[in-house]
């Protein structure tokens, strides 16, 4: 998984890695060739008592050192350079991916929390992992394998020392690497936890203080906390294996080298120069297998989410697009459903069957039932958040399926069941639904979503500050400028979610008179709790269970139809209503 997400998105890189392998080359010849040229000032300058072969071999190595100082520096320049951009686009890339998933990909996915984990930790640890690569492992077996060749060039007798010590080393650390993998599995999936928690609480603390469950809540986030915290401390542990592995064969290593050395240079059979460049050489050899092992105990962390990513970038949405789409279409405003049913994957029965409806422009169509009856689902497939699992759902004479999104969205303003607004100020969320609409289109849309009164109250107006999520508003507020949002697009099809269940009855009462004018040439479709807000509705759609159960005006519904007369008599009486 790791090795394909680097190929897929490193690819366009391949100038900048070019150049970091050719540098790392130069730089790790430059680090074998000094320990060589340090054998030879201790041999031919030191022991002979050559001042000037000291001088001129020390210059040679300084040059040879600035060399691998520039070498090392621009492939860490083009290393980290290759890194970013990897992070950038794969980020960009979740990014595309997870905004056109509908809600059932985001959920399959384990929701927000996890989303967000992967386009963030995720990434970044495999971004991590990539310019530790291309700083450090691309130089570690030029310099291992260079080491070795340089090594026996200076004595073969000492070969066995690093025939024992390379292989302890390598044995050592794979030991440990391997059972690291299972911990930093676990980590990323700890890491999800801790972030789900965290936004529930945040999210909710007005519940959780209003049921006073701090304790409860302190409670379960430092279970998640403390999880993570003991996983972390065990990948911790067994990493702060390696150091002392590495020490310990390194220092063992080099007691083998100097005794077995003197020996040999007391023989004749080696030059004290060479017993110090052998032991350079060594030294080098066992810290450049350390770094390689290194970078793969990130390895095991960096697949683990790669992994994890491409689960994102493999899952295809189950909102498909048309490969032949309609841009064009005749009719304009139009919807129509046609036994029209949806089913959950993995649920036992469908949320929806058999919906058949029309609306037309100048229409204003109510959808009303109880908790769970399906209303919010059936409104959430106009604009294909979800597919239809049977039956056909036509927009302006055209199936949804075979429509370009685009246009179809286009045709479309939808006010959510739960208003969201971005941070920014008020003009800008106005202008989500249309960058171009003018000052004064702001503010007829918002004198019709009786929202302009609090608006030119602020001491800034339209540019008002709103803080992600609209949270320095009231939910009235909010509910208002999602509706202004709405009609500042002045679509063909009206989508209401229960939009209006925040505003008091005169607020709602206000609002919907004016909106009668606003939408004359428009298709409304109102989903509601209240038989105030859909009590003058051309037709009212009545769903029980996910069946229609009534179709018609309120007179029509109040005389056939009995669960609308249970809505409406709980409500506000029979005898009020009629």
């Amino acid at each position: 998984m790791l090795i394909r997400l680097l190929r897929t998105f490193l690819v366009r890189y391949k100038r900048e890695l070019t150049f970091v392998v050719v540098l790392q080359t130069i730089q790790a010849v430059a680090t074998l060739y000094l320990p060589s040229l340090s054998a030879h000032i201790i041999d031919r300058g030191i022991l002979l008592g050559d001042n000037e072969y000291i001088w001129r071999t020390g210059l040679e190595m300084l040059g040879i050192t600035l060399i691998q100082v520039v070498a090392a520096t621009a492939a860490v320049y083009f290393g980290a350079r290759a890194a970013m951009g990897f992070g950038r686009d794969v980020r960009a890339g979740l990014f595309h991916q997870v905004t056109g998933y509908s809600a059932r990909e985001v959920a399959e996915l384990g929701g927000p929390p996890s989303l967000i984990t992967r386009i963030t930790n995720d990434v970044q640890q495999v971004q991590m992992f990539v310019v530790m690569v291309c700083t450090i492992f691309i130089a570690a077996p030029i310099t291992c394998i260079g080491g070795i060749a340089m090594a026996l060039r200076e004595d073969v007798g000492l070969s066995w020392v690093l025939t024992v010590s390379i292989p302890v080393l390598v044995g050592g650390m794979t030991l440990v690497v391997s059972r690291m993998i299972p911990q930093f599995r676990r980590m990323q999936e700890l890491i999800d936890r801790v972030n789900q928690v965290l936004r529930e609480q945040i999210t909710g603390i007005r519940v959780v203080r209003a049921f006073v469950r701090e304790p409860q809540e302190r409670a379960r986030f430092a279970k998640a906390n403390d999880d993570l915290t003991a996983t972390a401390l065990r990948a911790g542990q067994l990493q702060a294996f390696m150091f002392p592995i590495v020490v310990i064969v390194l220092n063992m290593s080099s007691i083998a080298v100097l005794w077995i050395g003197a020996d040999r240079i007391e023989s004749g059979a080696m030059q004290p120069g060479s017993l110090i460049a052998f032991l350079n050489y060594l030294t080098q050899i066992l810290i450049a297998v350390m770094m390689a092992t290194f970078i793969g105990a990130m390895a095991p962390r960096a697949a683990v989410c790669a992994e994890r990513i491409l689960e994102v970038l493999d899952l295809s949405t189950s909102v498909v697009p048309s490969p032949t789409p309609v841009t064009e279409m005749e009719l304009a405003g139009t919807l129509e459903l046609d036994q029209v049913g949806f089913h959950y994957p993995g649920a036992d029965e469908p949320v929806l069957t058999g919906i058949t409806l029309t609306a037309r422009p100048g229409m204003t169509t109510a959808i009303i039932g109880s908790t769970g009856s399906g209303k919010t689902t059936l409104l959430n497939l106009i604009p294909r958040l979800f597919d239809a699992t049977s039956g056909a759902l036509r927009v302006n004479g055209v199936d949804v399926r075979d429509l370009d999104p685009e246009t179809l969205w286009s045709r479309i303003g939808l006010v959510p069941q739960k208003p969201y607004l971005f941070t920014g100020t008020i003009a800008s969320n106005l202008r989500f639904a249309h960058p171009e609409a003018t000052d004064e289109e702001l503010w007829e849309a918002l004198e019709i979503a009786q929202a302009r009164d609090f608006v030119s109250g602020l001491p800034e107006g339209l540019d008002s500050p709103v803080r992600q999520g609209g949270t320095n508003l009231s939910g009235g507020q909010r509910q208002r400028l999602a509706i202004a949002r709405a009609l500042v697009r002045k679509p063909e099809i009206y989508l209401f979610d229960d939009s209006f269940s925040a505003l008091d009855l005169a607020t709602d009462a206000r609002l919907r008179a004016a909106l009668v004018p606003y939408t004359a040439d428009a298709t409304v479709v109102v989903v509601a709790q209240r038989v105030s807000t859909i009590i003058d509705a051309d037709q009212i759609l009545v769903l029980e269970d996910g069946h229609v159960v009534g179709l018609g005006s309120h007179d029509q519904l109040l005389g056939e139809c009995e669960t609308y007369r249970e809505i409406v008599d709980s409500q506000m009486g029979v005898e009020d209503a009629a």
